[in-house]
């Protein structure tokens, strides 16, 4: 039986594989191309969120344009 995968899991991984800064728009618009192309800018934020909570991610912080983007951990969190 084929393992499952769940959007979180197949967007860390798309994360770690691609590395860079994850913006909302840029976890959006991979989401399109993923198994949940209906995944919205809401959905990819919080999806982002949640993974930066598991520890998965690190939350980047601009200070002069007061946003945000997140990096992928080097630790082995899961999604």
């Amino acid at each position: 039986m084929p393992e499952l995968i769940t959007r979180r899991g197949w967007l860390l991984n798309e994360i770690r594989t691609r590395q860079g800064l994850w913006t909302t728009r840029r976890a959006e618009n991979t989401l399109q191309r993923s198994p949940w192309p209906t995944s919205g800018r809401n959905t990819a934020r919080k999806d982002l969120r949640a993974l930066a909570g598991r520890g998965a991610l690190t939350v980047w912080h601009d200070r002069e344009t007061k946003r945000q983007a997140y990096t992928p951990n080097t630790g082995k969190a899961t999604a």
